[in-house]
């Protein structure tokens, strides 16, 4: 790996072992065999640093929720429980990555610069989740599919991560979850 690569592998780890405003300069370049002064050199600063590396986890874990997503199934029903199911059994596997996702979002609200790129992957993910679920193409679906089905599906998500950071035990099967949003959607 170059030392920008190191860098950012650093700040990665930093990142879930201790988290974005008490990790250091000086914690990075010693975690990565770097000089110190590498950091400015490559990144600018150690904050463009640890957004780098916040903003590469969140990739990590969307392309994970991209995997589990990919469920065939005989209805959205069945989609979303197979999707759910794969997703929560990656969890375990993925915590690292799941924490310094946790960590993105958290560092959002004072950085706009990842506000407004989770911002925009959202925008995106939400139409490829209203997708999966759906069984189609992403560009099948339409804009009120996506602001409604795709922000439930990624509230879900969310909600499950988070879940999962806490107690994982807890978490739901999906078919449970796709009973749940049957009783939801159920008229009385």
């Amino acid at each position: 790996m170059s030392q920008r690569e190191d860098l950012l592998a650093a700040a990665k780890k930093l990142l879930v072992d201790k988290g974005y405003h008490r990790t250091t300069a000086r914690d990075i370049a010693t975690a990565s065999g770097s000089h110190l002064a590498s950091i400015g050199y490559h990144y600018g600063s150690k904050d463009a640093l640890m957004t780098a590396a916040a903003l590469e986890a969140q990739n990590e874990w969307g392309d994970a929720i991209d995997t589990a997503m990919a469920a065939d199934g005989a209805d959205a029903a069945d989609r979303l429980s197979i999707a759910v199911d794969r997703l929560t059994a990656s969890m375990a596997a993925q915590r690292e990555v799941l924490v310094a996702s946790i960590q993105t979002y958290a560092q959002a609200a004072y950085d706009d610069d990842i506000r407004s790129t989770l911002s925009a992957a959202t925008a995106g993910a939400r139409r490829n989740l209203a997708a999966g679920i759906l069984g189609t193409e992403p560009e099948n679906v339409d804009d009120d599919t996506t602001r409604s089905l795709g922000s439930v599906v990624h509230a879900l998500i969310a909600g499950l991560s988070l879940q999962a950071f806490l107690d994982p035990a807890t978490l739901p099967t999906g078919a449970q979850v796709a009973a749940a949003m049957r009783a939801i959607t159920k008229e009385e």
